[in-house]
């Protein structure tokens, strides 16, 4: 089967400056001290303080901070601002997210080893040596060799990129095609998560109902702008 060019064509669009904003998460604890009132005397007992309910809300988005290897904007050097390894950022609603790895920080277009637009979740694959640049993503964790999870047996049309075993669970999928709204439905069945075009076992872009087989060899199946899949 032909490789058909990716919906996230490398040209010279992708040079652009994506402005990213970074959010600074602050937990400031107050705490009030008064005279101490004698209970033998007042035949009265302070309650315990109740909890902050601040802090107990804080306390999930705190929790996903600490895994949290590369954070979803700026430059990191591989082998010294991060491990090498694979990465993955998830929760990404909008477009705006954009990674790019790098052979050198020159900021030219034959720099770019590979680069992508995400919406939804993606892997990455980082080698030592190399650079890796994110603007305006969800922060990346490590992911290990041996990660396990619940396989879904159905998945949005536009969540990004998803581990085969682990995300999704392999078989063949019936989608309707472009989700409304979208521009074109775009899938593809990958080898690993370096996204250069040897990784690409499969792909398409689809005009109308789509149904495709994920084997459980691949790692990975990316769709994009497509209606939801279902395993049939």
């Amino acid at each position: 089967m032909s490789h058909h060019a990716p919906r996230t064509s490398w040209t010279a669009a992708r040079r652009q400056v994506l402005a990213g904003s970074g959010a600074v998460l602050a937990l400031a604890l107050a705490t009030a001290c008064g005279p101490v009132e004698d209970t033998k005397s007042t035949g009265r007992t302070d309650p315990k303080p109740a909890a902050s309910s601040s802090s107990s809300k804080e306390q999930p988005k705190q929790d996903e901070a600490k895994k949290v290897a590369i954070k979803g904007d700026g430059t990191v050097q591989v082998g010294k601002d991060a491990q090498p390894g694979t990465y993955r950022t998830s929760g990404n609603t909008t477009s705006r997210c954009y990674w790019e790895r790098l052979k050198d920080t020159k900021g030219e277009m034959d720099s770019i080893i590979a680069n992508d637009n995400v919406t939804g979740s993606s892997y990455v694959t980082l080698a030592a040596g190399e650079y890796f640049k994110s603007s305006g993503c969800k922060g990346w964790e490590a992911v290990p060799k041996d990660a396990t999870g619940t396989p879904k047996a159905e998945i949005a049309g536009d969540g990004g990129m998803l581990r085969v075993g682990a995300d999704i669970a392999p078989g063949t999928y019936k989608s309707e095609g472009r989700a409304k709204g979208s521009l074109n439905c775009y899938w593809e069945r990958t080898k690993d998560a370096e996204h250069g075009l040897d990784s690409i076992a499969a792909n398409d872009n689809p005009t109308g109902s789509a149904i495709v087989t994920i084997d459980a060899e691949d790692a990975y199946f990316k769709s994009s702008g497509c209606a939801d899949w279902k395993k049939s």
